[in-house]
């Protein structure tokens, strides 16, 4: 009898030695918050068109749009809900740096869902003024970079620019330049994903293939062998990230089953703010602000067609350079169906987060 009890006790004790993994929690979380999206996600999408949460469509847009008008949008919601259960099921909630990534990331969510709840439910096209809009996300980018900038201090290594593709290169920030840099990037990729989620499926897969991309470098940071062959500096704790990437990609992928064209539901600023502001501070937490650029090549092409277009715009008095802004747009203008566009930026996204993940051999 004690014998089996030994037996039954070391089985379980190796058990639970397995799911230490981060790895194997990283998947597990993927298949968990996309299991839980397909699950809620049809019960989600009848309640946002039984309280008419409908998306409302621009008149000056491509004609093809209209037909998109009273879709379920605020869809974010079902996103958020599956990382944060994911997140709170199989992270280590011990782990401060993961907490700071999932508080940053409903914290923009709240933002994002005010905004789509003015314009959606209480019928103000303007929403949440802009300058409302970015004084709050500018408090979350703020609060998260100092936070991040106090465990950074006293380890130079931390608050450093790292440059790809270069060994030992590297830009000492200093405490002042690191929170002014982690402003930025946080705040900018939430506002860039916001930008480019105007086609059906065109933010989200590029955010699983961003989101997934970091979680490889954040994996790689937080392991101390990997980290010390690969040149990079060593993180501890960020290899949990993983975990949140992880759920990230699950979630986005069962989004994406709804959202795929023609879209059942659109995620709106509730979901675009929120992972915006979760892969910009997971590109801050492992030191990977450049390659975020890299990866998010799509997310920058659509914010900078958008600052081109409205400095052109006043400067020549009335001219434009593209058709319509954001980019994705102006393609479409051009005659590319909105299937041709999303499918294609996709396939750029995917070359651009290998090209991101090249830098961590080639150095």
């Amino acid at each position: 009898m004690l014998l089996e009890l030994a037996q039954w006790l070391a089985k379980d004790i190796r058990l639970f030695n397995v799911f230490n993994y981060i790895t194997l929690r990283a998947v597990l979380a993927c298949l968990t918050a996309l299991a839980i999206s397909f699950l809620l996600g049809p019960y989600v999408i009848r309640k946002l068109t039984a309280y008419k949460i409908g998306q409302a469509v621009r008149d000056d847009g491509p004609q093809s749009h209209l037909a998109k008008a009273g879709t379920p949008t605020m869809g974010g919601a079902l996103i958020l809900l599956s990382i944060g259960i994911t997140t709170l099921l199989w992270g280590d909630l011990g782990n401060r740096l993961l907490w700071v990534v999932l508080l940053v990331t409903l914290a923009f969510g709240v933002v994002g869902w005010v905004d789509d709840y003015r314009k959606v439910v209480r019928r103000n096209p303007k929403g949440l003024s802009a300058r409302a809009k970015f004084f709050w996300q500018s408090v979350i980018g703020l609060a998260a970079a100092l936070y991040l900038a106090s465990i950074a201090q006293g380890t130079p290594s931390l608050s450093e620019l790292i440059v790809p593709f270069f060994k030992n290169v590297a830009y000492p920030l200093g405490a002042f330049g690191f929170v002014v840099l982690s402003f930025f990037v946080i705040v900018g990729t939430s506002n860039a994903v916001n930008l480019t989620d105007g086609l059906d499926g065109l933010a989200i897969m590029p955010t699983v293939l961003v989101g997934s991309g970091l979680g490889v470098f954040a994996y790689v940071a937080g392991h101390s062998v990997f980290s010390r062959y690969l040149g990079l500096p060593h993180i501890p704790g960020s290899g949990e990230l993983a975990v949140f990437c992880g759920a990230l990609a699950g979630a986005g992928l069962g989004f994406l089953w709804f959202n795929a064209y023609p879209a059942e539901v659109f995620m709106g600023d509730v979901g675009a703010l929120a992972l915006g502001g979760a892969l910009g501070t997971i590109a801050v937490i492992v030191r990977q602000e450049i390659v975020l650029f890299i990866m998010g090549g799509v997310f920058v092409m659509e914010t900078l067609s958008v600052m081109i277009q409205v400095l052109y715009f006043k400067a020549s008095g009335g001219k434009r350079v593209f058709r319509m802004a954001p980019l994705h747009h102006h393609y479409e203008l051009k005659g590319w169906k909105e299937s041709q566009v999303v499918v294609r930026f996709w396939i750029i996204t995917m070359m651009l987060v290998l090209f991101g993940l090249s830098t961590l051999k080639l150095r």
